[in-house]
């Protein structure tokens, strides 16, 4: 056997190509993952707010073009082993039953997927297991069933926050405890601090890709990792009908690699851009784009940072990402179209408001942070064939994306700043994100049954080839309004285990 050729070649190590890499990693297959990154370093900066939001010391430095205003921005996407799992706020919520079927929004309907919640809630318990996701069964107002409580206990809320949860109850309303990934269990590595959401842990105490994942792998001599090495192009043989190749450079030269199936896992706006760039004479339009679907319906949720403060006391809260609110996930009497997710932040600093508000004295934004307490606001962005990916004439990314579906999220938004000032939290400032807010970005390679409309079947393969996979959140249908990484994960799961010809968990 060639020495560069691989029974699979993974392209990312983050929440989709590190899962396959693990679950693959005893099959005895030769393995190569594909890191366009380096290792993130343990070091100082990893919890100074300085570095991490004012210097944005982790943020890629490229820049992608607003294809509406022309203009460029950087996106907030991070290359590393391990992908945007190092610096995630570690929350990994299963998404609704209702969310996979056809489901009437205000803006519009939401796609049904075609998978059944039943079919993947096997493989959603398998993923909170691997990442020691702590949570509490029974108190999320429109969680789906589960078939075993969450493998860890709840985090304990801290007293100002326990507090804010029984003024909410007071109001009707049903806080419920996050599922989050961090290594709380005994003897675990977790501190609890308030450099987790948002920060690479210090302690490799968050359960993301790299650890959880791409390390259990590389103890496999079968699993091979190049960090540092960007893909370039996937090659198909003649009929176009597989993948033979990877072209990628690494230091400075570039090289092909040989594999007998190819695995896409770089995000969805980089998987599309790949797929895009790999267009050859059997496939003109793009890899796998006889639908022209690929790089379309791009989402990125509609998202609104909420920050309650009350001017008489002070919240000592250090891990603050513990409480959520779905009691408005699918409407309420006044409303009664879906409106999305509340769930608190990690604990606001002054530095972090710094960079989002320049110019306000620091003392003025020390003593916001001191009596803050934060929320992030997530409505469902709903799947739009112009919103979209595409190369410009230079191979630069361009996005096209339009927010909808606002009135939901303009109703939701309003519920989290009545519910704060009725707890007695008077002054709410609020500020909604724009295009380069992109850490949910999801849609561009839809799986479906009808290769007219779709880019991959039902296990994330191209219609179009017999051995090519996308198993990042391309494959989403429709966004929901949770946080996507564990759909990911159990989704990569499940391919895995058809890759390997296994029986599908049930």
């Amino acid at each position: 056997m060639r020495n560069d050729h691989y029974d699979f070649i993974i392209i990312g190590s983050g929440m989709g190509g590190g899962t396959v890499a693990y679950a693959l990693r005893e099959s005895g297959a030769r393995i190569l993952l594909l890191e366009r990154g380096d290792y993130l370093p343990q070091e100082t900066q990893n919890w100074q707010v300085e570095a991490v939001f004012a210097q944005n010391r982790y943020k890629t430095t490229e820049q992608w073009i607003d294809a509406g205003s022309g203009d460029a921005f950087k996106p907030g996407v991070h290359y590393y082993v391990g992908g945007n799992t190092k610096v995630y706020g570690a929350c990994l919520p299963r998404f609704r039953s209702e969310d996979f079927e056809a489901l009437e929004h205000e803006g519009g309907t939401a796609p049904a997927w075609p998978i059944s919640y039943e079919e993947l809630q096997p493989y959603y318990a398998l993923a909170e297991r691997l990442f020691f996701v702590h949570g509490e069964a029974g108190e999320d107002p429109c969680e789906p069933r589960r078939a075993r409580p969450y493998p860890f206990p709840a985090l304990p809320q801290e007293p100002t926050i326990a507090a804010l949860c029984d003024k909410l109850r007071q109001q009707g309303l049903r806080p419920y405890s996050l599922p989050i990934a961090v290594d709380w269990r005994e003897g675990g590595r977790c501190i609890r601090c308030m450099t987790c959401d948002g920060f690479p842990c210090k302690l490799h105490a968050k359960g993301d890709a790299e650890i959880c994942l791409v390390q259990p792998a590389l103890r496999q001599d079968s699993v091979e990792l190049w960090t540092n090495t960007q893909a370039l192009r996937i090659l198909t043989d003649a009929s176009g009908k597989r993948a033979t190749a990877v072209e990628v450079e690494r230091k400075g030269a570039k090289q092909t690699l040989h594999g007998d199936r190819i695995i896409v896992a770089c995000g969805a706006v980089n998987s599309a851009a790949l797929l895009l760039r790999s267009a050859n004479s059997a496939h003109p339009n793009g890899l796998a784009n006889s639908s022209d679907m690929l790089g379309r319906n791009y989402m990125m949720h509609n998202n609104t940072a909420l920050t309650a403060i009350d001017p008489r006391q002070t919240n000592p809260t250090v891990f603050q990402k513990t409480v959520g609110i779905n009691d408005y996930y699918f409407g309420d009497d006044d409303f009664p179209f879906p409106m999305g997710n509340i769930q608190a932040l990690g604990k606001l600093q002054a530095g972090m408001l710094s960079a989002a508000v320049p110019g306000l004295p620091k003392s003025l934004l020390r003593g916001m942070a001191r009596r803050s307490i934060d929320w992030w606001v997530m409505s469902e962005d709903l799947p739009d064939p112009e919103n979209r990916v595409t190369l410009g004439a230079n191979g630069e990314l361009r996005v096209h994306w339009q927010p909808n579906n606002r009135m939901a999220h303009r109703e939701l938004a309003r519920r989290a700043a009545r519910m704060m000032r009725a707890t007695g939290y008077p002054l709410v400032f609020t500020q909604t994100l724009g295009i380069e807010t992109n850490s949910h970005q999801c849609g561009t390679a839809r799986f479906g049954d009808e290769p007219a409309t779709s880019v991959l079947d039902s296990f994330c393969k191209a219609h179009e080839l017999d051995n090519l996979y996308v198993v990042d959140s391309s494959f989403f249908p429709s966004s929901t309004a949770m946080n996507p990484a564990l759909t990911i994960c159990a989704q990569a799961l499940r391919v895995a285990d058809h890759l390997l010809g296994k029986e599908l968990l049930a």
